[in-house]
């Protein structure tokens, strides 16, 4: 009897390793993508366990409906396991091994909608990338001219104002290579703002996403973000350990009972943890200008700490307030601030 398979995907050959309940190794099988849902459809209901990498949530809700169980984990959980030699069926039953262990953690299978949400963030991600090199690109170009702007997709408007000048010196070929560029920005521009609409009204139908949104620092990319890339609340048992899903929590290097802590982790999902340190700052700009309420948690930490470990701590706060909401269905409400 099987009681776990590990599968090591890939594009066209997928390798399968079968162990029984002890442990003992039940098949080690070769197979092709058109042959592996009719042999997995042929065996009574087991955990099937992936690597969660490429493709493995479309294999994870196609590997379910048959009825057995999908268990994905993180490629950097499967390597300890992996015996001497690097090779398929070593993966396999690397795969197959970890995923027996009572302490490994896994990755929730996504729904289709989980990842279509993730596409449209991940193409707006990749079209405002596409947008500051477009605009370091122009630039850079006209400063080998000796046309100096400052920094900043503000004053995009002035470099283009450079190119088009009646009395410009620029040669005709670089006037019709910016002409090229200013186009190609403007195209882009166009497909931020349709996204960015997407995003706003996928976010005004979400009832938790509106929730999310009430968290100052966490606008609607951010909750569009959070609710199509951050596992199901209930995966984590407080909102510590989604922070410290998300790499928002110190590491650790400590021994012979002595605790160190150094800088963040980075270990958890890079995009959202960008996006509420943006959101941070963006914070504590605010309370730059207009000043932070008197007492505050914000107002203290600003008064003795520089602007980025605050910025940090907050994006922190933030992660725990945001599985706060969506874990109890409650709403933000402002923090009493402590008298002085």
């Amino acid at each position: 009897m099987v009681s776990i398979i590990g599968i090591d995907l890939a594009k066209n050959v997928f390798q399968l390793h079968g162990a029984r309940p002890n442990g003992s190794v039940a098949f080690r099988k070769k197979l092709s993508r058109s042959k592996l849902l009719s042999f997995l459809s042929s065996l009574p209901p087991c955990c099937v366990a992936m690597e969660a990498c490429a493709g493995a949530h479309h294999w994870g809700r196609t590997i379910q409906a048959l009825g057995h169980e999908v268990r994905l984990i993180a490629p950097s959980y499967v390597k300890p396991f992996v015996k001497r030699q690097k090779n398929d069926a070593a993966d396999a039953e690397a795969i197959a091994e970890a995923a027996g262990r009572p302490t490994m953690r896994f990755v929730a299978v996504k729904s289709i909608d989980q990842q279509a949400s993730s596409m449209a963030f991940k193409t707006r991600d990749l079209l405002v990338r596409q947008r500051t090199q477009t605009i370091n690109a122009l630039r850079g170009h006209l400063t080998e001219y000796g046309v100096i702007v400052p920094q900043g997709p503000q004053h995009v408007g002035r470099l283009i104002e450079e190119v088009r000048k009646a009395d410009s010196n620029l040669h005709g070929i670089v006037v019709d290579l910016c002409e090229a560029l200013i186009r190609h920005l403007d195209a882009l521009h166009e497909q931020i703002a349709e996204l960015d609409q997407q995003i706003r009204e996928r976010v005004r139908a979400s009832e938790a996403a509106r929730r999310l949104t009430t968290i100052p620092g966490i606008g609607p990319i951010c909750a569009a973000a959070i609710m199509a890339l951050a596992p199901a609340p209930e995966t984590f048992a407080k909102g510590r350990d989604f922070a410290a899903w998300l790499g928002l929590t110190p590491r650790q290097h400590s021994m012979g009972g002595k605790a160190r802590l150094g800088a963040v982790s980075r270990m958890g999902q890079r995009d959202l943890r960008r996006l509420l340190i943006i959101g941070a700052m963006s914070v504590i700009r605010w309370a730059a200008r207009r000043g932070a309420p008197a007492g505050s948690w914000l107002a203290r930490m600003l008064a003795k700490k520089p602007r980025l470990l605050v910025a940090t701590a907050l994006a922190n706060k933030m992660a725990r307030i945001a599985w706060a909401l969506l874990a109890r269905g409650e709403v933000y409400r402002v923090p009493a601030t402590a008298v002085v």
